[in-house]
């Protein structure tokens, strides 16, 4: 019966497995030695069906207790109790069940974690765009200044804010595994050449050089192009940053096999101990005031980018 417990069918097969063997047993004594000396054969039958049940009962509680322990660990995980983790005890099939059990919480307290790191870091760099329209939308309502002093930092700070929303929402779409990927096929040259024009302002004013190495007739990618400039642009602009006056930012690539290598080299001050580990993670930037520009997003949605392609995206000296 599927409504009965685990434990009441623990309990009838314990009956069933001692009953059925000392029936036998008293129905084949009775049929070979009558009924001679009835009552020392009644005592062995009973204390033999004591012990058989006996050990059945310790055999059951011995099944029963970790699955009562993993019971309570997954009551506690339901209430809120990240912390909760099953003993790892038992036969065999009930460790591994605890084991996957414990890997799945610490997933879900990792995912959790992760979830409220990231609306504290949101809130922060909210947080200074925000104070900062308030301030100068507070100065024109009291007439301390002139609205064409205040439009160009009003608009500035507008395109940062929108810019952060617009990162928060691609990452919560790569997270949930809704990002839509159009593949077809694209000239990686044109992609790159498309990203250079589009920064070649910025950095001409930082008295930055551009490159782009690629073959002309470069290789034809299978990509969602929108994506892959996307993540090019993101690791321009975080190059650019980091480059110095009449330094050099270059998209270099070659092919290899059934893949393309694409590289983004700068001639910055180069990564710190620690950081190819750390800077694809959300919100890290590699100084500690966070004063160099950016939300700290770009690396980590250029990740999520590629990995939805099915490549990999890695940093080095």
């Amino acid at each position: 019966d599927p409504r009965m417990s685990v434990r009441s069918q623990l309990a009838v097969l314990a009956v069933a497995a001692v009953c059925l063997p000392v029936a036998v047993v008293a129905g084949f004594g009775l049929v070979m030695f009558g009924v001679h000396d009835e009552a020392k054969f009644w005592a062995v039958v009973v204390i033999s069906a004591l012990c058989a049940l006996a050990g059945a009962l310790l055999l059951g509680r011995r099944i029963l207790g970790p699955l009562d322990r993993l019971g309570a660990a997954s009551k506690r995980l339901a209430a809120g109790d990240l912390s909760a983790r099953a003993p790892q005890s038992g036969p065999r099939e009930l460790v591994a069940l605890s084991a996957s059990f414990n890997e799945m919480a610490s997933s879900i307290e990792q995912l959790f974690d992760a979830r409220r790191e990231l609306v504290a870091w949101a809130s922060h760099d909210l947080r200074t765009p925000i104070a900062s329209l308030r301030a100068m939308v507070e100065a024109l309502e009291d007439g301390i200044a002139e609205p064409a002093e205040y439009l160009p930092a009003i608009r500035a700070q507008t395109d940062l804010l929108a810019g952060l929303v617009d990162d928060l929402f691609e990452l919560a779409r790569i997270d949930s595994g809704s990002l839509a990927l159009e593949l077809r096929d694209a000239s990686l040259e044109e992609l790159v050449a498309g990203c250079i024009d589009s920064l070649e302002a910025e950095a001409r004013s930082q008295g930055v050089r551009l490159d782009s190495r690629i073959e002309p007739a470069g290789p034809v990618v299978r990509v969602a192009p929108e994506k892959v400039q996307r993540v090019l642009l993101n690791l321009l602009t975080n190059a650019l940053r980091h480059s110095p006056s009449n330094g050099e930012v270059a998209v270099v690539a070659r092919t290899d096999t059934n893949t393309v290598v694409v590289a983004v080299e700068d001639e910055g001050e180069g990564l710190t101990p620690g950081a190819p580990q750390r800077m694809f993670e959300r919100f890290w930037r590699g100084d500690e005031s966070r004063s160099s520009g950016g939300a700290g997003l770009g690396l980590a949605i250029a990740q999520g980018l590629v990995q939805a392609h099915g490549g990999t995206i890695w940093a080095e000296n």
